[in-house]
């Protein structure tokens, strides 16, 4: 009996030690239009490979990317890169953070060079796990909504760091509402 029970713990043992398999999506394609493919003499779309871009072409887009001042970074900080607020253990995206979050995915769309990581923050109240887990939804809810506007997810990271760096220390509601945001950090 003893010999039993123990197989079934060792049988248990093993089974919840076994690794998820872990699937990545193929968000890394490159996005090719239709005019990239069109045969220049004819206007049609008789040879489908004849002028694929050559991935070793430079875009002067990128170029001028690669050139941002830290004094542009400072500015697009300090005028596009707004924090986003969101309502009490919520991770919705408020109405009034939307055109804030616009404003980053044209910015990010125009500057093609630049990757972001987003911050999720929370208040005070609330366990460690509860507000790293809250933290976490809000900067991967950010980070959905600018890819919904275009912008590709292998641009942006996130991180949650719960309660961890408050913007105020008050014990109010006024306070705490300011620490329930998103941040981002630009790099390049």
């Amino acid at each position: 009996m003893k010999r039993l029970v123990v197989l079934i713990f060792a049988a248990l043992f093993i089974v919840s030690c076994a690794q998820k398999e872990v699937v990545v999506p193929e968000d890394s394609r490159p996005i090719v239009k239709k005019e990239d493919y069109k045969d220049k003499d004819d206007g049609g779309m008789k040879d489908r490979t004849k002028n694929v871009p050559d991935s070793t072409s430079v875009d002067k887009d990128s170029i001028k990317d690669k050139t941002l001042s830290e004094e542009e970074i400072r500015v697009a900080m300090q005028n596009v890169f707004l924090d986003v607020r969101f309502a009490y253990n919520r991770s919705d995206i408020l109405d009034e953070a939307k055109p804030t979050l616009r404003k980053i995915s044209d910015w990010m769309l125009s500057h093609k060079s630049v990757s972001i990581l987003i911050e999720g923050h929370c208040d005070e109240r609330g366990s460690n796990e509860y507000n790293l887990a809250l933290g976490d939804q809000r900067a991967q809810a950010t980070k959905s909504f600018l890819v919904s506007s275009g912008v590709p997810a292998t641009r942006m990271e996130t991180i949650s760091f719960g309660k961890e760096k408050p913007l105020c220390t008050e014990h109010n509601e006024t306070c705490w509402s300011k620490n329930r945001r998103a941040t981002f950090v630009i790099s390049r």
